[in-house]
């Protein structure tokens, strides 16, 4: 919501990759850092090969294990990774560094975003936080998401997703109430 004061999902979209009774899973898709994928891959002693992902953003992916990487990804046929969740509509969270390893030679994933660190909560808590009107959700079927994730200038992110919902976020207040 637009009057979410947590400095660390202020105007946040977050890609809900596992909701469970355990508890739930995203990823911040709109925050970039000023971490690139070329300085990423040197510090984990790999040489990105690809020209023209070395200047991509590394995201702030959310305030949990922020010194581990993420990458959100469409799932291929040939994708086979040693730690991947799959997610509905075509897309896989991926932990291991043998997406990486592939990605720096040309063969990973051509639609990724990497990021450090990601957004959960505990069981009931989401659930919790969304009827206090903490978070707006947006179902993730729309065919819409992937372009939105991996085409979409970050500063506009937010502003597509909320579409989605037909709302102008200007016209949203801050302040959140029960009827």
């Amino acid at each position: 919501m637009p009057g979410m004061a947590d400095p660390n999902f202020a105007g946040s979209v977050i890609y809900l990759c596992e909701h469970g009774e355990q508890g739930a899973m995203g990823l911040v898709i709109n925050r970039p850092t000023d971490i690139d994928l070329a300085s990423l891959f040197e510090k984990i002693d790999l040489k990105l090969e690809i020209q023209t992902l070395q200047e991509e953003p590394v995201y702030f992916g959310g305030p949990v294990q922020t010194d581990r990487g993420f990458v959100l990804h469409e799932q291929t046929e040939a994708s086979h990774y040693s730690s991947s969740l799959k997610i509905p509509n075509g897309l896989a969270m991926t932990t291991s560094k043998d997406v990486l390893e592939q990605v720096a030679h040309g063969q990973g994933p051509k639609r990724f975003i990497m990021t450090l660190g990601y957004a959960g909560w505990s069981a009931g808590q989401l659930e919790e936080e969304l009827s206090l009107n903490g978070w707006l959700n947006v179902p993730a079927s729309s065919e819409k998401i992937a372009d939105i994730i991996f085409e979409t200038p970050d500063v506009d992110k937010y502003d597509k997703v909320m579409g989605l919902l037909g709302i102008d976020p200007h016209f949203l207040s801050g302040e959140a109430g029960h009827a």
